[in-house]
Order: C-alpha cells, then structure tokens, then sequence
C-alpha cells in the first residue's frame, strides 16, 4: 500500500461519528467531569483510564455559540469543565505529492484530520507573545492543542517566505510564526 493509500485508509476506516450537530436537547446539568490540559479525562477526581471510554465521550463532545464544551446525546446535555483544549493532535503523516503536500493529523482519540481549509491550523502566542500555542480546527466546535513534537515537525517541514514561516498543505498556506 502507498503513503497516499495509508493516508486515504486513515481517513475513511475511522468509525463515523455520531450525528451531534442535530441533537439539540435542554441543558440536563454540569457534569463533574474535567478534560485536563494534558488530554486526561478526569470524573469525579479520578482519571478515566479506559481509552474506549474517552474515546466514546469524545464523540459525542461538542463546544457550542457560548463558549462552552457539552457532552451531548439526543435527549441529554451536560456541561463539562475543558483546562484548555479538548483535543490534542499527537502524530502526523506527510504525503508530498507532485503539486502539493497533504498532512493528516491524529489526535489523541484516534481520530484523523486532513490540514486544510475545513481544519485549518492557527497559532495562538498569547497576550504576552510568549510561546506558541498551535491549534487545529477539528468538528463540532472542537480544536485539538498540536503537541509541541508535532508542531517543532512541522516548523521542520515549513518555508519562510519574507519575513514569516509558512507551511503549505492541501493548496493552502498557514503562517507558523515569524523567522528569525
């Protein structure tokens, strides 16, 4: 199988996720549950250990018009706590094509995201300029932090152009940051 099969395998062979976006019911209630900065599920004081489970709450985790993060089916709502993002982006794959590159992202949930115009990545550098904060546009709302492994590869594979670090992806260019 070619690098480019892989990367269409990772995309299509992800279970499909359940259909959030029509689920509107009644706030039932703020759960005691914190997704901790360094992706950790907390319930209750305890670290939820089993991956499935977390896996399984995070498909159904959708960050909505106020700002806040809810577990949601279609008769329940619960508000969850969020440190940072919910999301982290923990590995990625490159394809070089002839005419462009493609970079499919994993986060820590087992999902795939193709960098592009649908999951853009911005950086965030804070109030005070201080060191970047990547972030990837996932679904529902949601955007995954890009681990600072991922990003330092990305900076690796990335161009400057004027007086700016651009990484190009899927015919579009998103700006990393400023060269020194």
């Amino acid at each position: 199988m070619t690098s480019l099969d892989q990367l269409q395998a990772h995309l299509k062979n992800q279970p499909s996720a359940p259909p959030i976006e029509g689920w509107h019911p009644e706030l039932s209630g703020d759960i005691d549950i914190v997704i901790k900065a360094d992706g950790r599920w907390i319930h209750e004081g305890g670290e939820i250990k089993r991956h499935e489970l977390v896996k399984l709450f995070a498909s159904i985790l959708r960050r909505e018009d106020d700002g806040e993060y809810y577990l949601v089916t279609p008769v329940e709502k619960w508000r969850v706590q969020v440190e940072d993002l919910p999301l982290l982006i923990i590995d990625f794959e490159i394809e070089e094509g002839s005419d462009s590159r493609r970079l499919i992202f994993k986060t820590n949930v087992d999902t795939w995201f193709e960098l592009g115009g649908r999951h853009p990545i911005s950086i965030d550098t804070g109030e005070d300029g201080s060191e970047p904060q990547p972030s990837v546009l996932t679904r529902h709302g949601l955007a995954a932090r890009v681990s600072r492994a991922c990003f330092y590869r990305l900076v690796d594979i990335a161009e400057p152009v004027g007086d700016s670090i651009v990484l190009r992806a899927a015919g579009e260019t998103f700006v990393l940051g400023k060269s020194v």
